[in-house]
């Protein structure tokens, strides 16, 4: 898979020289949360290039990690998906993840922000059973953004995927959030709960009470979240 080996019968160091190369493990995770389509990969690795993305799946197909498949009548139209040794992975990538939110300080992570992947991991971690069953849109304004990246839409129906507009859909908006970004992240995180946010200030709510009265609850959170204790 990669020239740099460690020349070690060690499964350790087999299992690294598959999983260890740059972008690998978070590209794992991307496959693990279910998704499939190359555009759908790189929404969820949005500073990972076209190229290397291309290149770490050829790389993971070849080591027999991820199935290609033809999802259709057009030759460049494919799915990814784990085989049985990719699946097997999950709880290493878990471990990791867990082992991170516990142990990795949170400073330097917060400095990390972006606003498109913090959409885009809310949008597939929402919890729809909160939600009232009819068509709910959930508009987030970034008071700290730039215009151009300031606000996003979450409609969400009951047994339906949640889709994420960073256009606006023209619909009537349901609830409005208006927050900065590091503190969205927190509360993402499992740093801070809603309500804290609320309290401080730091996140104004919008809409209907059962709406905001349970945006903890159906907020996607991050399947890490439950590592460290919620401030609030």
């Amino acid at each position: 898979m990669t020239n740099a080996s460690y020349k070690q019968f060690c499964p350790v160091a087999m299992a690294a020289e598959v999983l260890c190369t740059r972008w690998t493990m978070v590209l794992l995770r991307e496959l693990i949360a279910g998704s499939t389509r190359f555009n759908e990969l790189r929404r969820g690795l949005p500073r990972m290039s076209p190229a290397l993305l291309s290149k770490r799946l050829r790389e993971l197909e070849e080591a027999g990690v991820v199935a290609r498949e033809r999802i259709s009548a057009s030759p460049d139209t494919f799915a990814y998906r784990l085989t049985d040794a990719g699946r097997d992975i999950q709880p290493v990538v878990e471990a990791i993840g867990m082992w991170g939110q516990r142990w990795v300080e949170t400073e330097p992570s917060l400095d990390n922000l972006d606003v498109e992947l913090l959409m885009w991991d809310m949008r597939r971690n929402l919890n729809t059973d909160p939600v009232p069953p009819e068509r709910t849109v959930i508009e987030f304004v970034y008071s700290d953004l730039p215009q151009s990246q300031r606000k996003w839409w979450l409609i969400v129906e009951r047994n339906r995927a949640v889709d994420l507009c960073h256009v606006d859909p023209g619909l009537d908006v349901d609830l409005y959030a208006t927050v900065d970004l590091r503190t969205m992240t927190e509360i993402w995180m499992g740093l801070r709960t809603v309500q804290n946010a609320v309290e401080r200030n730091a996140l104004v709510l919008v809409g209907p009470s059962v709406l905001i009265d349970n945006m903890q609850a159906w907020l996607g959170l991050s399947p890490f979240a439950v590592q460290k204790k919620l401030v609030g």
